[in-house]
């Protein structure tokens, strides 16, 4: 039960950042009516500290704004949709691209335990965030991974930060084969207007350091720059599959202004992790923030 002294300091800090009290709101679902451009608009202010130009973006995280506003396409929905997404690689590059698949479900009561093998990853379909890995189902707690997922289940992802593709996909749970790995690194390949530029890696997510990401060029050169996670000193050796990434990438983006395609290498094979319209839902800080712009300026919003 909150003090006195305690509503006092939630007061005085409303007043040292009012725009707090917009995010306080959003995240309770209280601003769900706002059209999408006012919602974002407040966001993107209380979050990155400038207000949106709208008739004119510059920086990286003002035009993901834009294309969540102005760029509908509805292949999207689709390619966000972790289940769907899979008949989309499949015919774009190949089946053995994908992780398999243990199963799919519409709600937790439907999902076999039984049946899943010892080691397994569930997720929902329609959101970012709901995994669970399962390393041996013995130590496994069955109820609580239930209680997430059909919390997770419930949450409307769009309303959140107003990503449009995911406001039509299906809420749904899959189970696929966990890639075991004392250090499984995630490769992610940012593709403008059908060119892969840059990308970054993700490494030592499960470490006591923490996760780190850490930035590339086209030609794995280190770009020196953080955003909002720390990055490694130098980039580790080049991936195996480097090239054939660059390549999947550009053939699945398709025609999209900006999309990044996610991989992982493990045991000399390639699988796709995922496609994402809107890295960090465009509310992540560059360091030094020259990089917004940069990065800005590789998409071209008039194709």
């Amino acid at each position: 039960m909150y003090s006195f002294q305690d509503y006092i300091k939630q007061i005085k800090a409303y007043i040292k950042r009012p725009l707090s009290l917009f995010d306080n709101w959003a995240a309770k679902g209280r601003l769900n009516w706002m059209p999408d451009k006012w919602y974002l608009s407040f966001m993107f202010r209380s979050r990155m500290g400038y207000w949106m130009d709208w008739k004119n973006p510059k920086t990286f995280n003002e035009k993901l704004q834009w294309l969540k506003v102005y760029d509908r396409n509805p292949l999207y929905t689709k390619l966000v949709d972790k289940y769907e997404v899979r008949k989309y690689i499949a015919e774009k590059i190949g089946e053995e691209y994908l992780i398999p698949l243990l199963g799919v479900w519409d709600n937790v009561d439907a999902i076999n335990f039984e049946k899943l093998p010892n080691q397994f990853v569930l997720k929902c379909t329609h959101d970012s965030g709901s995994v669970i890995i399962c390393k041996n189902k013995q130590d496994f707690n069955i109820r609580e991974a239930k209680i997430k997922l059909s919390k997770a289940l419930r949450i409307k992802y769009y309303t959140l930060s107003r990503e449009r593709p995911y406001k039509n996909v299906k809420p749904r749970i899959i189970a696929e084969q966990y890639l075991e790995s004392t250090d499984l690194k995630d490769y992610k390949f940012q593709v403008y207007n059908g060119i892969v530029k840059n990308g970054f890696v993700c490494s030592k997510r499960f470490s006591s350091e923490g996760l780190h990401v850490t930035f590339f060029d086209r030609d794995w050169k280190l770009l020196k720059f953080t955003k909002l996670y720390p990055r490694e000193r130098e980039l580790s050796p080049k991936p195996l599959f480097f090239e054939k990434m660059v390549k999947s990438s550009e053939i699945l983006a398709g025609n999209a202004r900006f999309v990044r395609v996610d991989f992982y290498e493990h045991h000399d094979k390639l699988y796709i992790g995922e496609i994402t319209f809107y890295p960090g839902a465009g509310f992540e800080k560059f360091t030094p923030i020259i990089w917004d712009r940069k990065f800005g300026d590789l998409i071209n919003l008039s194709k």
